[in-house]
């Protein structure tokens, strides 16, 4: 073993998988990528950490709602360039050639690249830990996508990729919450 820096460790623990976050306010949609999101329990409920340094941090604080939208690693490129360029100078969609489809229960936009949405709205805000907690409120998913791994920030530019599933169902069977 080897000392590790403590500012470093969050790269052992980096949630993933990367989203793509698409916002709309006074009529004008956004996307941005985080990379710092988390499942909080066997609903459809989330919590993402962004803040007022973040341009679509405004548009969660106004409309209460957003899109989570799942990238696969074809996409790469994309998720980096999106996340290195502001929404104020930047109109993410036409410079990334992102494709807005209709959500049914928020107004942010859907990407039709992505291999799933969930359309969200804030349930809570906690300043303390610049965290904003979402509930699902519906969610999409394209199992025609020939892509379906996912991309795992590590914190440093370097990015992990989801790879074979490996199915211990019947071992955890009654284990588990219903539906799982």
């Amino acid at each position: 073993m080897h000392s590790l820096p403590l500012g470093r460790v969050f790269t052992l623990l980096e949630p993933g998988p990367v989203v793509l976050v698409t916002t709309t306010n006074g009529g004008r949609d956004n996307v941005m990528t985080i990379s710092w999101t988390m499942v909080l329990d066997f609903a459809a409920r989330f919590a993402l950490t962004t803040g007022p340094w973040n341009h679509s941090f405004a548009a969660l604080r106004e409309t209460g709602e957003c899109v989570l939208a799942i990238p696969t690693v074809d996409l790469i490129d994309t998720v980096v360039g999106v996340g290195t360029c502001s929404g104020v100078d930047t109109d993410k969609f036409a410079r990334f050639g992102l494709t807005r489809v209709p959500a049914a229960q928020v107004r942010a936009p859907l990407l039709a690249e992505c291999l799933a949405n969930i359309e969200c709205r804030v349930v809570d805000f906690v300043p303390q830990h610049s965290i904003v907690v979402l509930e699902g409120v519906a969610a999409w998913y394209d199992p025609e996508r020939k892509e379906k791994k996912t991309l795992h920030a590590v914190g440093d530019g370097t990015f992990v990729v989801d790879g074979r599933r490996i199915d211990r169902r019947k071992m955890m069977a009654g284990k588990l919450p219903d539906g799982l």
